[in-house]
């Protein structure tokens, strides 16, 4: 496949994933399987279109994100909203920084591995939709520390690859008791901090093997990708999830892992 194309299916990828309860490491690596493409180059391609995904939150929530920082001294509701962001993105934070070298190696590359995780989250993503807790928090900005806490936790379970890390938060934050709005809300937030904070460690980690140069205009293509398709998906999944539900989202991780591992017991 020509290398532009290449780069806008990889964008559309991130854009789309990134913020949905599939994985969108896992959706990541399957197609870059699919397209044939590895090394250097799309290495660093795939690193730095994340920011375009996490540009996409910020642009979308830009007002009520202002409108905290600029009101953390005088609001109390402002300060408690930023801390219980903050408490739920430290236990990844820790996680990761210390897990980093293995999450970024073998194991996420792992393909058996990711298949499975999508088919049992998928399952998970089911029952949590059949049979969701009575809530009683709707409003993500108000959620109790120690429940905030509890949903920090659930997305450690994303250095799992396949697990993802808006289905960890969202499945999380709907056993303690959280309606599935604000739940999503939720995770979108939490995904800024969680997002920026890996994107820059890979960043940073890997700057000596960075193969920008030439490959700048294919990153720039990825990288406006992923943030209209990222923009195009916040928009609407709030909505949807209100609507419709997880289960959509559930059978499609199911059909994905399914597909992998069949692929992967014929030889692929």
């Amino acid at each position: 496949m020509n290398d532009w194309l290449t780069a806008v299916v990889l964008g559309v990828v991130e854009g789309l994933t990134e913020f949905l309860p599939v994985s969108s490491t896992a959706h990541l690596l399957l197609a870059e399987k699919l397209l044939g493409v590895s090394g250097p180059v799309w290495d660093t391609f795939t690193v730095l279109i994340q920011l375009g995904a996490i540009l996409a939150i910020v642009a979308l929530y830009f007002e009520r994100l202002l409108k905290v920082v600029l009101t953390l001294g005088s609001d109390p509701q402002s300060r408690r909203f930023a801390i219980s962001v903050l408490v739920a993105f430290i236990p990844a934070a820790i996680i990761g920084a210390g897990l980093h070298k293995m999450i970024t190696g073998d194991f996420f590359q792992n393909t058996r591995l990711i298949c499975w995780a999508l088919l049992i989250g998928g399952v998970v993503l089911l029952l949590i939709d059949r049979f969701p807790p009575k809530p009683v928090h709707f409003d993500a900005t108000r959620y109790p520390f120690a429940m905030s806490l509890g949903i920090g936790l659930a997305q450690c379970l994303a250095i799992i690859p396949g697990t993802s890390r808006s289905g960890s938060t969202i499945v999380g934050a709907l056993l303690l008791k959280a309606d599935k709005r604000s739940a999503a809300e939720f995770s979108f937030f939490l995904a800024i901090p969680t997002m920026l904070g890996a994107f820059t460690l890979d960043l940073w980690k890997n700057r000596h093997e960075m193969a920008v140069g030439h490959a700048a205009p294919l990153i720039a293509v990825g990288f406006v990708v992923a943030f209209v398709s990222a923009l195009l998906v916040v928009r609407t999944f709030i909505d949807f999830v209100g609507k419709r539900g997880l289960a959509p989202f559930a059978w499609w991780r199911i059909a994905v892992g399914a597909a992998g591992l069949i692929a992967l017991s014929r030889g692929w």
